[in-house]
């Protein structure tokens, strides 16, 4: 069977073309179409698949399998019929620009560290590729980190060319790849300047400016390698214009310079944490004050126990205390719930004298609403919907704790 002419190997920049339909399958509510010839890159490499149309049906997948170029298209097309392929320009490009983002970068970190990229995944926002470090090293430095992106976008204010091409078996073996090539036919070459070799079959700007910025932004651990994601092209620009609006935003807020802005958020965090100190300490003043109240209010139970359950303003470590500073009283079951943005946290504590287990208490209580929590049998804590208070405080009125 002749194999699919895949048109993208001469040309990445061929968006239109026509093509013979060779085989149309039906395959659930979707289509599987083979072409004569294909334009369309199939997922491979790490790089997604093209999207765009094939004589007026949407493309919504394209996969290879065993030498041809497989289209799941939304409606059915005529065998024997001759299709204009449309890819979608936007989506390859920005593949293209990540793709050779990816090498540019993994270049970097071979020639610079001698780090070896063994994977690469091109994602909806962010792309990433896992790097097996010397000595197993799974962290960069952030001045690592900046050495490898002002090598990568120097190569791009060059604009060194790109070139890819299918070496002949003798050419191929002189060829300084940084990696062997993972088959051992047809073996697809790509040259990114100087320094920059290795076997892909993916597509790739004819030059390295068409990249325009390759931003890392980050480089972890990631199962035992070293995972960096990048930002390349259009995404680093949109990145860089989200960033650049949100730091002159904060800047305004600080009434400061973006400069100055960490120096100012590093002030106000001091300022803030201050304030909170102090705010604990008269909350702690009024502490007993505030047991007081509440004991005052406390329901009596059956059991000759009693209640406590009431929202409190506290924040959790507050909550904790006054839920025990209640408990050290005889006879007492304290439900206490304190909000906390959308969710509310949960203090229930029992004195000793009681018999109850807060533990399951709150397990009971907080499950069914969505919540979580536990504990000992004699003081548990938890957060959810603040509905959980009043559920455990039915669950206590029944004798159910």
């Amino acid at each position: 069977m002749k194999m699919t002419d895949r048109l993208y190997y001469d040309d990445a920049y061929l968006t239109q073309f026509d093509a013979r339909v060779e085989a149309c399958e039906a395959s659930g509510s979707a289509w599987r179409v083979r072409l004569d010839r294909s334009a369309f890159y199939p997922t491979s490499g790490g790089q997604p698949f093209d999207t765009g149309t094939l004589g007026g049906a949407r493309v919504v997948d394209v996969v290879v399998e065993d030498g041809e170029v497989w289209h799941t298209t939304d409606a059915p097309l005529a065998v024997g019929a001759v299709v204009r392929g449309a890819v979608d320009w936007a989506r390859r490009f920005d593949h293209m620009q990540q793709h050779a983002g990816d090498h540019m970068i993994a270049g970097a970190i071979h020639r610079l560290f001698g780090g070896v990229t063994i994977g690469l995944h091109v994602g909806d926002e962010v792309s990433t590729i896992d790097v097996s470090m010397p000595g197993g090293a799974t962290h960069l430095p952030a001045g690592d980190v900046r050495r490898i992106e002002l090598d990568v976008n120097e190569h791009i204010q060059r604009d060194v060319p790109i070139r890819c091409w299918f070496p002949a078996p003798d050419e191929l073996r002189a060829l300084p790849l940084r990696k062997p090539p993972t088959v051992a036919e047809h073996v697809r070459v790509v040259a990114i300047g100087d320094d920059e070799m290795v076997a892909c079959g993916g597509t790739h700007p004819s030059s390295a400016g068409q990249l325009g910025l390759v931003k890392i932004v980050s480089a972890t651990p990631a199962r035992g390698k070293l995972r960096v994601a990048f930002l390349a092209g259009g995404r680093a620009l949109a990145d860089y214009f989200r960033c650049f609006d949100a730091a002159h935003e904060a800047a305004e807020r600080f009434s400061t310079g973006v400069g100055q802005l960490a120096a100012s958020v590093e002030a106000m965090q001091d300022r803030l944490r201050r304030v909170e100190a102090e705010l604990g300490r008269m909350r702690r003043e009024f502490l007993p004050a505030q047991v007081e109240k509440l004991l005052a209010g406390a329901e009596p139970l059956p059991d000759g126990a009693r209640l406590v359950a009431a929202l409190v303003d506290a924040d959790a470590p507050l909550l904790r205390e006054l839920a025990s500073k209640l408990i050290e009283r005889p006879g007492i079951v304290a439900l206490l719930g304190a909000r906390d943005g959308g969710r509310t946290n949960f203090a229930f504590g029992r004195s000793a004298d009681v018999r109850a287990d807060m533990g399951a208490l709150m397990r009971r209580a907080a499950a069914p609403l969505g919540g979580k929590g536990g504990g000992r049998s004699d003081f548990a804590q938890g957060s959810g919907d603040a509905a959980v208070l009043e559920a455990a405080r039915e669950l206590v009125r029944g004798g159910h704790a």
